[in-house]
């Protein structure tokens, strides 16, 4: 197997930049391009909302800049409650117009209860039916842009356990972003996931995480923070899921996208910048997926 490595892709959430307050110490776009530059990387998703700016020409510019691509964007939404849905419309068009602008092409929906992530709802049949109706208007938006929509299954989310995924597949022909590390805290198998699904595969988020940590998080001892900083997620090959299996398996279902290395990482906002080392662990990452023989 051997992978060209310009198909290698970073997400800032590896450098702890991310949307949920209190995460921790968030480094600024300059340092964090310049260093998936630095270790060879030639594509980003663009982090959250709004972090990388709103202008789809600046960001453009800012990319070139550091010699980056955008491969896409993460977007939560609330597709579950029809009293949002025309808001929930709106806002997707707009993300879905500036991707089209910088020039990504994957628009990676997470399916949340409310802006605050709140405890997802018990869901009935009127609920999965709003859900996937949600889905197939958001797939429309993205069509209009040129972009593809992909549902990441995501702990704390609508689409988060192995019934909700198996949910998901049997009502809606959604195409998924297989989070390696996601997936198996939700009790999915990725590689199996990537057996039966390879077809509807359309982004890769690749992940590492300790099981021992996973079942505290499943187990509702740890919220995802509390795990995160407990080192749920590590670099590639030093945690317990099969990502060498799950990427060879997909290979050979032939898929062609990107694999995003998405390690997530919280910072002590009492580091000092020069005490704080994301990139070794990306670094590591990529050691990991150069060894299973790419290119």
């Amino acid at each position: 197997m051997a992978i060209d490595s310009r198909r290698f892709a970073g997400a800032p959430i590896s450098w702890g930049v991310c949307e949920v307050p209190g995460w921790g110490q968030q480094l600024g776009p300059s340092r964090v391009l310049a260093e998936m530059r630095r270790l060879g990387l030639g594509a980003t998703e663009l982090g959250p909302v709004g972090y990388l700016g709103d202008d789809g020409a600046a960001i453009r510019e800012l990319l070139d800049a550091h010699g980056l691509r955008a491969v896409g964007g993460f977007v939560p939404l609330v597709l579950h409650d029809l009293n949002e849905r025309e808001a929930m419309k709106g806002y997707a068009r707009n993300y879905a117009r500036l991707l089209s602008e910088v020039g990504a092409t994957r628009f990676v929906t997470a399916v949340v209860a409310d802006e605050a992530w709140s405890e997802p709802p018990a869901m009935d049949e009127s609920l999965w039916r709003n859900l996937c109706e949600g889905l197939a208007l958001v797939e429309q938006i993205c069509a209009d842009n040129g972009i593809v929509q992909v549902l990441h299954p995501h702990v704390g989310t609508l689409v988060e356990t192995a019934d909700e995924v198996e949910e998901v597949l049997a009502r809606s022909n959604v195409r998924w972003c297989l989070d390696t590390g996601h997936l198996t805290i939700g009790g999915v198998d990725p590689v199996a996931f990537a057996k039966s699904n390879a077809d509807r595969v359309g982004l890769v988020h690749l992940k590492d995480v300790k099981a021992d940590i996973a079942a505290r998080l499943r187990r509702g001892e740890l919220s995802l923070l509390e795990a995160t900083r407990e080192g749920l997620f590590c670099s590639l090959g030093r945690g317990d899921v099969p990502v060498g299996d799950a990427v060879s398996e997909l290979e050979r279902a032939g898929y062609e996208g990107f694999y995003v290395l998405e390690q997530d990482l919280t910072i002590d906002p009492s580091l000092a910048a020069q005490e704080v080392r994301p990139a070794d662990d990306v670094e590591a990452s990529l050691a990991y997926l150069r060894s299973l023989g790419a290119s």
